[in-house]
């Protein structure tokens, strides 16, 4: 099945940022022609190209790079069937991009949009075509990770959305599941375990590299291989979690501030000299090396992960039994 029945056509993608780079070179990797619409042409130039050295030093693929243009500006028409929207939190920003690409796109378009904690329904409404408005979470990077978060509401048409699942399945590399609720469900777990770090750090229970190293060691070990419940069978089956959580879940932390101490970590990265400082302390050749070696490691757990597929015994099969759907209402 080919999204609005259209094989590998180009997509318009508009954003600006680590996470839309390396959404463009999940889909030049792909096949696809990509035009981007970004601020600042020269930067999202200089860090698509190291992607392109890494994919020829770690998988000796070679993208053809003529599929790629780079603009700053939208035309007045866009004869575009698909453009995906990478965006920060700010619905009047979404909104009003939502906006300009439904007035010069076709209209049977497809618009897909990251939405970490705006209701997708916030978004749709006062759109000409609500039912083409589809929440598309990804992971950087996004041409190595194998996560893609795909939001409905009942305004959508899921023959659609199953369309853009099973794109996504078989031309992007991806693994996604359908959330048909308006919100994700990553961010909220996520969220949930980040809220209960900051408690423990906040209260002197725990350092920021204690908490490190109970997430890395731990769920860090297993989850590249089994889900957090593949991984509860695994161990023994739900009663000894049942009876842990039992007695921990009262203690849990409820808090919905943001801690001071993360609040002054925000504050230094607004001010340019200290834009190596973050939870951790960085030298620049530090901060450099490190996003280095994180690139380094995305396709060796990306080629670890493969031998391992999620769906283990239907792996190869494509439809709406296989793609995941969860339902959040």
């Amino acid at each position: 099945m080919e999204l609005n029945g259209i094989k590998k056509e180009p997509v318009l993608i508009v954003g600006e940022g680590k996470l839309v780079y390396s959404v463009v070179v999940c889909l030049l990797q792909s096949g696809y022609a990509v035009v981007l619409c970004t601020e600042n042409k020269h930067k999202a130039a200089e860090n698509i190209a190291i992607h392109y050295a890494d994919l020829t030093q770690h998988t000796a693929q070679v993208i053809n790079r003529k599929l790629l243009d780079i603009t700053d500006v939208l035309d007045s028409e866009l004869p575009y069937k698909m453009a995906i929207v990478i965006t920060e939190e700010a619905v009047l920003k979404k909104k009003l991009l939502i906006e300009q690409l439904e007035n010069k796109l076709p209209a049977h378009a497809v618009i897909a949009i990251n939405t970490e904690s705006i209701p997708l329904s916030t978004l749709q409404e006062g759109c000409h075509y609500p039912e083409r408005i589809i929440g598309l979470n990804w992971s950087e990077p996004a041409h190595t990770t194998y996560f893609l978060e795909i939001i409905a509401t009942g305004k959508n048409k899921m023959a659609l959305v199953d369309q853009l699942a099973d794109t996504a399945k078989t031309s992007w590399g991806k693994d996604p599941y359908i959330v048909s609720g308006g919100l994700g469900i990553r961010a909220k777990m996520i969220a949930a375990m980040t809220r209960e770090a900051f408690f423990l750090v906040s209260n002197g229970y725990a350092s920021i590299e204690d908490i490190d190293r109970a997430c890395r060691n731990d769920p860090g070990y297993y989850l590249p291989f089994a889900g957090n419940f593949r991984y509860i069978d695994l161990m023994g089956g739900a009663c000894s979690y049942g009876r842990v959580m039992k007695d921990l879940n009262p203690e849990l932390s409820k808090d919905s501030t943001i801690p001071e101490f993360f609040i002054e970590s925000i504050e230094k990265l607004k001010r340019p000299a200290e834009k190596n400082k973050g939870l951790y302390q960085y030298q620049e050749s530090d901060s450099k090396k490190l996003a280095e070696t994180f690139r380094r490691f995305s396709y060796q757990i990306q080629r670890i992960m493969e031998k391992y597929p999620f769906n283990y015994k239907r792996e190869n099969a494509v439809s709406s039994t296989t793609i995941n759907r969860s339902i959040n209402e």
